[in-house]
């Protein structure tokens, strides 16, 4: 047994009690590197070579798994460098930080740098209940992620800062009335309009599956010249799971389904940009639909980007619920505009 001074006893108690202050604990939520095994995949088709799917090109893919426990829910990706550095938010209340390797033939081969942090509340301390950190969609611009949150329904602004990422800098009025909000099925796409558009470049929402009383999906332009709510037309038993504007001014949705007794769907669908406008249904086309015969899971990440050689890229992730039954997928596209 060792016997210490009174002295020596004080400073440890003083010690103990500061290290487990809030504000040293918070000090604890820092950014932590996670290792990532990828297995490539070269067929989207299981068992077959094609690689043209309507307008999309399959260009590669990746299963990802980790040791890590954190590691999974992925719900929004963006690059911050074209197809190489990204951000993301899982929708557990964490934020995602990596870069996607490519070899000599441009096929995805990897993830690089990959690191994950809690999100905090404004003193700094990580937020633990995940109704309040269901991050779901995920817009980047300037420097400022806009994320959209379902449950404790809100589209929120922070600063990007990979190394230390701090409590939202502001709240955004997303003009949708909260009371038409379904408890789940809120905002799943935040998105930037075209720049040089009639939105010039401001931000958009869309919901998974709150409907108007005509079956709509509501949605909302949210800045911009134009302000307004309008919605979008459900098509089938598809729910909005994210969304990207294309260069031409048109809105690439992302869509899933699910049944017990069919699995799980994925759908791309194009609306088009002129019907992205207030008071306005927005339609359009159904461009690719995949099911489980194909390389797919519950799709929830898009982002578009333009490749070094001036392709069109897609990309796709999958939220695995951090379930042993789903994967964690990235998928890569191009898509032709002929």
């Amino acid at each position: 047994m060792i016997f210490l001074g009174r002295r020596t006893r004080r400073t440890l108690f003083a010690c103990v009690l500061i290290c487990s202050s809030p504000a040293i604990a918070a000090q604890r939520a820092s950014v932590e590197t996670v290792e990532i095994s990828s297995r490539p995949i070269t067929q989207f088709h299981v068992g077959h070579d094609e690689t043209r799917f309507g307008p999309f090109e399959f260009v590669g893919g990746l299963e990802m798994t980790s040791p890590t426990r954190d590691f999974g829910a992925l719900s929004a990706l963006r690059f911050l460098k074209q197809g190489s550095d990204f951000i993301g938010v899982a929708d557990t209340g964490f934020w995602f930080f990596g870069t996607i390797a490519h070899d000599a033939g441009k096929r995805p081969s990897g993830v690089k740098n990959f690191r994950m942090q809690q999100m905090v509340d404004a003193s700094g301390r990580p937020i633990d209940r995940k109704w309040e950190v269901d991050a779901e969609g995920l817009a980047v611009k300037d420097g400022i992620a806009t994320v959209g949150f379902e449950r404790d329904q809100r589209v929120a602004q922070f600063k990007i800062d990979p190394d230390n990422m701090k409590a939202p800098v502001r709240q955004l009025d997303y003009l949708v009335p909260a009371r038409e909000l379904r408890q789940n099925r809120g905002f799943e796409t935040v998105t930037h309009a075209n720049p040089y558009g009639q939105h010039a470049g401001g931000l958009v929402v869309v919901s998974e599956r709150s409907l108007d009383k005509a079956g709509n999906v509501y949605a909302a332009i949210i800045e911009g010249p134009h302000k307004g709510v309008f919605t979008i037309k459900r098509n089938r038993d598809f729910d909005i799971t994210d969304g990207a504007f294309l260069p031409d001014g048109d809105l690439l949705l992302l869509e899933r389904s699910f049944s017990i007794a069919r699995g799980v769907k994925m759908r791309l669908r194009r609306i088009y940009g002129e019907s992205v406008e207030k008071g306005a249904v927005a339609d359009g086309p159904v461009l690719m639909e995949a099911d489980m015969g194909y390389q797919i899971d519950n799709m929830e990440g898009l982002d578009v980007w333009t490749r070094d050689d001036g392709a069109l890229m897609v990309s796709l992730i999958s939220d695995d619920n951090q379930s042993i039954l789903q994967r964690s997928l990235y998928l890569e596209f191009i898509l032709h505009q002929d």
